[in-house]
């Protein structure tokens, strides 16, 4: 195919990663697919094995991705589109997450996003060329009670694209975040969604456990119609920079920007007041 693609997929043992992973082969891509656990790939892809490389990595860790990147590249020649989907949510309180669990959170979702992203850049610099796309999520925009370090970590994804979108179209790269909302995947289930161990009553975080469990599987978004449009604006010659992906997320931005501009306005006597007289 003409427009064949080197695809670089984290988290691509399930989820919206494996179902991405599923549709790139299908239309003749190259995959580059990392993940903790490589093992589902066994069952879960058995056609175009010629075209897909499944690499073991941990990406909290520079080396190991440093390492699977080298290793795409030297079995493809290229990489030129990077997607980094690994990631979960930590559920609970301020109080209730521990420093280890906090800074788990952020070293998954964000540092590995960074590891990635570092790794890369060497070779779609001297390529002229590249598509890096970041999954944040409607809570990159909106901080939602529960879920504090993952609001930190995806609010931070958003904030990054955006910096290094100015520092790489010199290059000719490409840079799109994500931000998702309900997709009927598996994130809601035990080790994509993790809940904070020591649990404080006044939080009711059981409660919230027991409802994001029963919400699993009746998510309204279709994670195979948010996959196909991450393939379909790959190929556009001006994609976005910022991608709002469900309904739901859309008019949640939308009220929060409501809320925000009217609380803005309220104090803006006290924006205006700061210049020296």
């Amino acid at each position: 195919m003409n427009n064949q693609k080197v695809w670089l997929i984290t988290g691509a043992s399930k989820g919206l990663g494996l179902a991405l992973t599923k549709l790139a082969l299908s239309q003749g891509h190259k995959v580059i697919a990392t993940s903790r656990n490589i093992e589902n790939f066994k069952t879960s892809l058995t056609e175009n094995k010629e075209l897909f490389l499944p690499l073991k990595v941990d990406i909290t860790s520079d080396k190991e991705v440093k390492d699977a990147v080298e290793k795409g590249i030297k079995k493809f020649g290229k990489i030129d589109v990077i997607v980094n989907n690994a990631g979960y949510c930590l559920v609970g309180s301020m109080e209730e997450m521990t420093d280890e669990e906090f800074r788990k959170t952020v070293d998954v979702n964000l540092f590995g996003t960074v590891n990635v992203i570092r790794n890369v850049l060497p070779y779609l610099r001297q390529q002229q060329s590249g598509h890096i796309i970041n999954i944040s999520s409607n809570a990159g925009y909106v901080g939602f009670a529960n879920a504090t370090s993952y609001n930190a970590s995806k609010f931070a994804v958003i904030g990054l694209s955006e910096g290094l979108a100015s520092e790489v179209s010199p290059f000719g790269i490409k840079v799109t975040v994500v931000a998702p909302g309900q997709f009927r995947t598996n994130f809601m289930e035990k080790g994509s969604m993790i809940f904070a161990e020591n649990k404080i009553d006044v939080y009711g975080l059981e409660k919230a456990e027991k409802m994001w469990s029963e919400f699993s599987g009746q998510q309204i978004g279709d994670p195979d119609k948010l996959v196909k449009i991450l393939t379909n604006i790959v190929e556009l010659e001006n994609p976005p920079l910022r991608l709002l992906l469900g309904p739901d997320t859309l008019e949640l931005l939308q009220q929060q920007r409501d809320k925000e501009m009217k609380e803005f306005e309220a104090w803006k006597h006290l924006t205006l007041s700061t210049n020296f007289d």
